[in-house]
């Protein structure tokens, strides 16, 4: 059993929702990134979403992209994040999962990429940019080295989209909450609901929300709905606005609060 399939089977024996936390990896640098993977878990976050840096992160709003700008200010390369993985991997299990865009992994070549990525320790890849329907060079390699491939749906995804995913997807299916880029939204769509028991009658593979999730209140709503929630400009945001000791705290009473609220569903 994979390491994700492993941990929403958990989470499911003891009926708790699942609490994914995004990071961009070398926000400030890889090092930070390392420390920050082992505070989420230890906070509460059961899957660590790193974000490969890119230039043009056309999904993203100004809170990542900046993330994503400093990153690579840093220096920041796949290759650069698979080793940082392989380092962390001796301390935890935790499931890691990489987001980005296709280009990245385009450069780096797919079955390489593939082969690289399984044996530093990551568990699956979202490629936000890759329509499941042109995707097979990428999934082929992926299920040789045992890689989950993520794919996102979106509230104007039509039925046989929706079918796509559930054939061609593993791991989780990211469901994205609003249209538009990722940033902290003030409220949360009232047709989520119905939104989401339409996916959910479709897919068998737990159903993960995301993209405007930022407060306790919005986590324990969507929760409810969902197999659990995303989370990852508002965390971004805090790297943005603290560094060293101020930023571990932030962070830490943060992540905990959203994990505390999908406990009290």
């Amino acid at each position: 059993m994979s390491r994700l399939a492993a941990r929403f089977t958990a989470l499911q024996t003891v009926k708790s929702k699942a609490l994914i936390a995004f990071i961009t990896a070398g926000d400030p640098d890889l090092a930070t990134t390392e420390e920050m993977i082992l505070l989420l878990e230890s906070s509460g976050a059961d899957v660590i979403e790193l974000g490969v840096p890119f230039s043009d992160p056309m999904a993203d709003g100004p809170t990542i992209q900046r993330s994503s700008e400093r990153a690579l200010n840093s220096g920041t390369t796949l290759q650069g994040i698979l080793e940082l993985v392989k380092r962390v991997r001796t301390r935890t299990e935790i499931p890691i999962i990489l987001m980005g865009y296709l280009n990245p992994v385009h450069a780096y070549g797919y079955d390489r990429f593939c082969r690289d990525a399984s044996e530093a320790g990551v568990d699956g890849v979202l490629l936000v940019d890759m329509p499941p329907e042109e995707s097979s060079e990428l999934i082929v390699p992926a299920r040789l080295y045992g890689l989950e491939v993520i794919f996102l749906l979106t509230p104007t995804s039509n039925s046989e989209r929706i079918a796509t995913v559930e054939r061609l997807g593993s791991g989780f299916v990211y469901y994205v909450t609003v249209t538009g880029v990722t940033g902290a939204r003030s409220s949360v769509s009232h047709s989520l609901a119905q939104e989401l028991a339409k996916v959910q009658q479709t897919i068998s593979l737990p159903v993960m929300a995301g993209f405007g999730i930022s407060t306790p209140e919005q986590a324990s709503e969507v929760g409810k709905l969902a197999g659990g929630i995303v989370v990852g400009s508002a965390i971004v945001k805090l790297f943005e606005q603290f560094s060293g000791e101020e930023l571990k705290q932030q962070l830490g009473s943060y992540v905990s609060s959203l994990k505390q609220a999908l406990a009290d569903n």
